[in-house]
């Protein structure tokens, strides 16, 4: 019984009564690499992997002339399933050290195609950037601007009485949330929190909130908040549509870690926005 590679061969034999003396010059393939020996044909490879159709320079072995011959076309198509260990096509070769590919090469200055079993080096594959993987993590966590609780548009709020700030917490908009993402065999673990919170409140003023705020009560009077607040001092009555607009952008710390002991490690620093009409009336006297 004929193997894939014995046909390939009696097929080339057939092929080689019909050339010139000169393109009878045949060896095997430079295996992983740009020169590839097309049986007729020392043939350069331009392409950067198997399985795509390539583009091949020419030339003709023992030509005298010099002169470059037609460009011809090789493809390479993966053969699957791939042949048994045992296999001549391996060339000595493991499965899985590479693989067997169907190399046809297509010469455009004669009606020659030449098809074959070859092997060839597993293309190489790129570095995965970690950090890269990080950004992935944090597209999965799906982080938010602050959950504003107060001020609440509906609040009622007066110049000169001290406003309370505070967020709701939660894992999208507080923190801590953690992902994971994979690729090339590497996995990295991400983890994300709030380390402040930066208030635009509308009037010019800027608050800093290392933390989620105090929530206010009635007990507290008219003490000013001990972590997040701020008092105004004019009313919103001549802003365009009768309120601050006070702006909550959250600083998310982001610190990944490539998974297995004393892997790779660094930190990202994302940010989020939310927004918030507040109305600031004036206390009305009643004579």
């Amino acid at each position: 019984m004929l193997t894939r590679r014995t046909a390939a061969t009696i097929a080339m034999a057939f092929s080689l009564m019909t050339l010139p003396a000169h393109a009878a010059a045949a060896g095997n393939p430079t295996k992983g690499g740009g020169r590839i020996d097309c049986e007729h044909y020392f043939c350069q490879v331009e392409a950067s992997s198997p399985g795509q159709a390539d583009n091949v320079t020419s030339s003709r072995g023992g030509d005298s002339s010099g002169k470059d011959a037609s460009p011809t076309h090789c493809t390479y198509k993966r053969v699957d399933p791939q042949p048994p260990a045992e296999s001549l096509d391996w060339e000595g070769h493991k499965p899985g050290d590479g693989a067997v590919y169907e190399q046809t090469c297509q010469y455009l200055d004669s009606t020659l195609t030449v098809d074959r079993m070859v092997w060839l080096a597993n293309p190489p594959q790129a570095a995965v950037d970690p950090a890269v993987l990080a950004r992935r993590a944090i597209d999965k966590m799906r982080l938010a601007g602050p959950d504003i609780a107060s001020p609440r548009a509906a609040g009622r709020y007066i110049v000169g009485v001290p406003m309370w700030m505070w967020v709701d917490q939660s894992p999208t908009t507080y923190g801590p949330n953690s992902a994971t993402a994979t690729a090339g065999g590497v996995t990295v673990t991400a983890t994300a929190k709030v380390s402040k919170i930066v208030w635009k409140m509308g009037d010019g003023s800027i608050v800093t909130c290392h933390g989620p705020g105090n929530p206010y009560s009635a007990a507290y009077g008219r003490n000013e908040s001990p972590t997040c607040g701020h008092t105004y001092a004019a009313s919103s009555a001549s802003q365009p549509s009768g309120a601050y607009t006070v702006t909550a952008t959250s600083t998310w710390t982001v610190d990944w870690q490539v998974a297995g002991g004393g892997g790779e490690s660094g930190r990202l620093v994302e940010s989020r926005q939310s927004q918030m009409q507040v109305a600031i009336g004036e206390l009305q006297v009643v004579r």
